[in-house]
């Protein structure tokens, strides 16, 4: 985009376009290096457009990449990864990146909304670009359940049922669609109300029996209009301006104020059970929990193994399988809970962040292989220096972010890691969203 027509151009940023469209747009935001717009009409359209399927597309900030076919979304996104891995880590795996695409909607498991209760009572996400809610009647990524369990919200809410402490809800279902679990948000201070005592029915939620009348009435309402609706654990949560339906650990320092019916669910996963309770973590994707990890174990057996940011056990339970001895490491005390419950007896669970168990413990351990799952900050520099100084002949990095991946790689490549595979997993269809397994060897 020329800057005045004669000198040099800037860059512009345009969503919701495709490579090679001829479009016009209008500016939004002018800075010195590049210009944000958005468009105003698709004069050639490319090959790869299609019809958004979800109503609220480009309205909504959920969502990204609706308007291209899924083919030639995962043909960019491992673009996107070959250039930012190229760029930043200085590594160039060509184009030998395997990618294992998903069923491109109702793949969601697990999906957070806002709500509001003036002037009337909505739930939804973002307005694209802004902290605005959107509200909405459906999500066509998110599973058959969680759209029947956001038509029963917004049912109640039109009943009043609704408690006006809460500021936000997830939805997570099991693997066959069949039960579902619901986290409430309120802020800790925002409960105080009659309390009844509740009719828990998981010996997990001991101590959290009384309960506020309006959650009792809430549970039993939303229980009513849905029977998959198994619990309603009620967490304390300040509310989230900028909420995102990628996978998060927001909820790793959350109290548990209530519980009403069951605290967790069954996840079935890779013939096994996993127990995951309200707050702790779980993939996102019903369709590619195997695949994904398949992928990570990799055909992997030895002596030991060690299972870092372990979350539930999602990878642990399986490296129990192929490896004498797991030790298995995390922090989130809701996830460190449903972790000693997933697990066999050959493996050893440590309550600690990954950096202070590395800086402990990682120059005295040998291992077969190593699995880090870290948040989307990654590892960090340090830390990553600390693993790159292990004696261990395998590593396995599962990444929700390209950048913070690749600026850990490049660390590691300096230890003499070398990467044997690339595998893009599509968790996140219509989303730019991508999640990312690197095997490395020293």
């Amino acid at each position: 985009m020329p800057a005045d027509g004669n000198g040099p151009g800037k860059a512009a940023f345009v969503p919701f376009v495709i490579p090679g469209e001829q479009i016009e747009a209008s500016p939004v935001e002018t800075r010195r290096g590049f210009v944000r717009a958005r468009t105003e009409r698709v004069l050639a359209a490319s090959g790869e457009r299609v019809d958004p399927a979800c109503p609220y597309f480009q309205r909504c900030g959920g969502c990204h990449y609706q308007h291209i076919n899924y083919d030639a979304q995962l043909r960019y996104k491992a673009e996107i990864l070959q250039e930012t891995l190229r760029r930043t880590a200085k590594f160039d795996f060509g184009r030998n990146i395997q990618v294992h695409a998903s069923e491109p909607w109702s793949y969601r498991n697990r999906s957070r909304v806002r709500t509001r209760h003036v002037p009337d009572f909505a739930l939804g996400y973002n307005r694209f670009n802004s902290h605005d809610l959107l509200p909405v009647e459906i999500c066509p990524i998110s599973s058959p359940l969680i759209n029947q369990a956001i038509a029963a919200m917004r049912k109640l809410g039109g009943k009043g049922t609704v408690p006006r402490a809460l500021h936000g809800l997830q939805f997570f279902s099991n693997g066959d669609n069949t039960t579902l679990l619901v986290e409430a948000y309120v802020s800790k201070d925002g409960t105080a109300s009659q309390r009844v005592t509740s009719s828990t029915r998981d010996p997990g939620s001991r101590g959290l029996s009384s309960v506020p009348a309006e959650f009792q009435r809430f549970a039993e309402a939303l229980h009513g209009e849905l029977p998959q609706a198994a619990g309603v654990v009620v967490l304390s949560m300040p509310p989230i301006e900028d909420e995102s339906r990628q996978p998060t650990s927001d909820t790793m320092f959350s109290e548990v104020l209530h519980v009403v019916g069951e605290r967790a669910l069954l996840y079935h996963a890779a013939g096994h059970d996993y127990r995951v309770s309200g707050g702790s973590f779980f993939q996102t994707n019903r369709f590619l929990t195997n695949t994904l990890i398949e992928v990570v174990l990799n055909g992997r057996k030895g002596c030991g193994a060690i299972d870092l940011y372990a979350g539930v056990g999602l990878f642990t339970a399986q490296l129990a399988r192929n490896f004498d001895t797991v030790l298995a490491v995390e922090f989130s005390p809701h996830a460190f809970a449903d972790l000693r419950q997933n697990v066999p007896s050959n493996v050893k669970c440590i309550r600690s962040t990954t950096e202070e168990f590395l800086a402990e413990r990682g120059a005295k351990l040998a291992p077969d292989l190593v699995v880090v799952d870290p948040p989307r900050a990654g590892l960090g520099e340090k830390t990553a220096r600390v693993l790159g100084r292990m004696t261990v002949p395998h590593v396995t990095y599962v990444s929700c972010d390209p950048a913070t991946l690749a600026r850990d790689l490049r660390v590691l490549l300096e230890f003499n890691f070398r990467v044997e595979q690339v595998h893009l997993v599509d968790m996140f269809p219509q989303t730019f969203h991508l999640e990312t397994v690197v095997h490395l060897a020293h």
